[in-house]
Order: structure tokens, then C-alpha cells, then sequence
């Protein structure tokens, strides 16, 4: 495995909510809109600079962790098929190593994922992204 798929962005929820289905109606779509909208920015930015990008995955667990959130995986061509076909967790623990996890070197990507989740939000809210 020449690289291991990043967990590109995670979405919490503000609030002390543990599952979906205990926000009004409302505040799901809203989560789940926003959580869509943090997946447009990731694979956007994920096609500019990987011409292997797949498509984005989307997760909201909270088995680990008792507090709604939802998580954006980019998938790529790259990754070998039994990897590929299934969740992320199938690469293990050593998708927490050390060597994988974001730093300096992701300072771009990062830079332009803030400018395209910038936009989206714009896109879909309006000028002002922050009314909310």
C-alpha cells in the first residue's frame, strides 16, 4: 500500500446530541447538507491534485464516540481493490501511524480546502456563511 486514505474532514456537531434522529427535522437536513457540503470542498480539491480520485465516502458513526458527527473519506482508483471496495477501517491501525497523518506537507491541500469550503458554503448559503 504506497498510501493510506485520510480521513479528509469530520464534522461535529455543536450541540450535545448523540444521534441524528435527536435533532428536529430541520437540524438533520441542515447537519446532513453541511456534512455534503464538507465532501463537495474535499473531493473537489482531492480531483484537482490526484488525477486517481474515485469518489468521497460519507460516515456518521458515533460508535467510538457518543456525539453526532459525521466523517468525508476520499476513495481513489489507487487503492487496491479489497481496500478499495470496502470502509477505510479494513486498512487497520496503520492508517493511524505516524508517517500518515497530516502536517506541514499538507499545508496546500489544506489552504485550498479552506477556499473551496468557502465557496461552497457561499454557494449554498449566501454571502455571509457565517449566519448560522
Amino acid at each position: 500500500m504506497s498510501d493510506i486514505v485520510a480521513d479528509f474532514g469530520a464534522m461535529i456537531h455543536a450541540d450535545d446530541v448523540d444521534h441524528l434522529a435527536d435533532l428536529p427535522y430541520a437540524e438533520r437536513s441542515a447537519f446532513l447538507l453541511d456534512l455534503s457540503l464538507l465532501g463537495e470542498a474535499v473531493g473537489r480539491v482531492c480531483a484537482a491534485n490526484d488525477p486517481g480520485f474515485l469518489r468521497i465516502n460519507y460516515e456518521v458513526l458515533g460508535n467510538l464516540w457518543p456525539h453526532l458527527h459525521g466523517h468525508v473519506r476520499a476513495r481513489y482508483t489507487w487503492e487496491e481493490e479489497r481496500f478499495r471496495v470496502g470502509p477505510v477501517h479494513l486498512y487497520g491501525e496503520v492508517r493511524r501511524d505516524a508517517q500518515y497523518a497530516a502536517g506541514p506537507a499538507h499545508d496546500a491541500l489544506r489552504a485550498q480546502l479552506i477556499d473551496r469550503l468557502r465557496a461552497v458554503t457561499r454557494e449554498a448559503y449566501g454571502e455571509d456563511e457565517r449566519r448560522r
